[in-house]
Parts: C-alpha cells; sequence; structure tokens
C-alpha cells in the first residue's frame, strides 16, 4: 500500500494470474483507472464514469487483494444501520484481531456512497491530490454486494489496516470504493484467513521507493 502513496501506480500481475489466487476481491489498477471488485470469480473495473466493466484476463494491477471465499460464519442485519454501525457489528463477528479476514455482504441497502478515479498520466501526481478529484456515487434503494476485507494494525504498509470494502450493484453495472452507506437488509459472510501470499512489482520505480516512511495519516486522508 505505501508503494501507491509513493505514486507507483504500475505493476506486472495480470488478472488472468491473480485469479489464481481467489474468485472474491477488491483493489486497483495499472495507472489507477478505477476501482476493482472481483465477486464469484468475475472482475470488474468500475470507473469515473461509475460504469462496472468487465475485466479482460490482460489488465494489470499495482494492488490487489484476493481470496478463494469459503464462508465460516454468516449473520443477517434485518435493520437500518450506518457505515460506523455496521463495522462495530463487524468486530463482534472477529474471533480475534490478529488474522486477516474477507467479507462478501449481500442485501438491501437504503443509501449506498461510493467513489472511483480517473485514470492517470505520468508523470504520475501523488495519490492524496488525485483522490482530491475523486467522482462521487450516491445509490438509493439497491441492491448489491459489498466485497471487503479486514488487515490487522501490524500489516500497515502492505495493506489497508482495518476495514476496506468496494460495492456493485446486483445489476454488475456499477459501484465503487465503499464512502458511507445506510443498510435496509443484509446477510454478511466472512471468511477467517490465517495465511496470505505476496507478489511486488517488478520495476525500477518500485526499487526505487522508499517504503518505509510512515504514511499512516496519509492513507488514512486516501481511503476514508
Amino acid at each position: 500500500m505505501n508503494a501507491l502513496l509513493d505514486e507507483i501506480y504500475d505493476g506486472n500481475v495480470t488478472f488472468g494470474e491473480l485469479k489464481k489466487h481467489g474468485d472474491l476481491g477488491l483493489g486497483t489498477f495499472n495507472n489507477l483507472d478505477g476501482e476493482m471488485i472481483g465477486i464469484d470469480g468475475e472482475f470488474y473495473q468500475i470507473k469515473a464514469d461509475e460504469v462496472a466493466y468487465p475485466v479482460d484476463d490482460s489488465m494489470k494491477t499495482q494492488f490487489a487483494v484476493v481470496t478463494f471465499f469459503e464462508s465460516d460464519e454468516t449473520k443477517e442485519i434485518d435493520k437500518s444501520v450506518n457505515y460506523d454501525q455496521l463495522k462495530v457489528f463487524l468486530n463482534s463477528m472477529l474471533p480475534t484481531e490478529n488474522i486477516f479476514y474477507a467479507f462478501k455482504t449481500e442485501g438491501t441497502f437504503e443509501f449506498i456512497k461510493t467513489r472511483s478515479v480517473p485514470g492517470q498520466n505520468k508523470p504520475y501526481p501523488p495519490l492524496v491530490e488525485i483522490v482530491k478529484n475523486q467522482l462521487i456515487f450516491e445509490f438509493h434503494d439497491i441492491k448489491g454486494t459489498l466485497v471487503g476485507s479486514w488487515f490487522p494494525d501490524y500489516m500497515k504498509g502492505i495493506n489497508v489496516p482495518g476495514y476496506h470494502f468496494h460495492f456493485i450493484t446486483e445489476d454488475k453495472k456499477a459501484g465503487g470504493h465503499l464512502l458511507e452507506c445506510q443498510t435496509e437488509n443484509i446477510r454478511i459472510g466472512i471468511d477467517y484467513t490465517s495465511n496470505s501470499y505476496l507478489e511486488l512489482p517488478e520495476n525500477e520505480e518500485f526499487y526505487n521507493a522508499e517504503l518505509f516512511i510512515e504514511n499512516r495519516a496519509t492513507l488514512e486522508k486516501v481511503e476514508k
């Protein structure tokens, strides 16, 4: 994750290769061209026009988190809760804060607010500047799926500590990076994961990056 904060927006992993490691996940694309969501083995690129486009196997990603999703626990929420309240509920589902979790949350939402960003051109601007021009999308009384992850604080720099969610509508036509939500009736599946495989970019920009720099404050600005 610190590589993104150091303006390294290109990676070597194709989505054809990524699919060998998981059928559910989230991330981005080379040159930050939109938000990525993977669900049931199908991957989508949600661009700055709000539209979700099917991803070609030849496309590449700099940052992605995927897993072969197998639900270890499911729970339902049949009342209206906002994003902060949802995270409190999810906290009660975590048996420990020292492993990784994937979430697949399906249902009806009273309100969803998401964002995406347009693809960038070199020389790349800082991520914190890019999100100032993010495109905001709002959905009302919508059915869809939240795909999310939770990583321990000790993973900062590698991933986003805490919760990170992307959304896609039931018809797979729109979505984005989750900013706010209000649920109506949802079913949450959680996958406990105690192992991780990491593949790093192989390029000069990554090799020369100063990734040890503490970027937590900046990360919170761009992800929240």
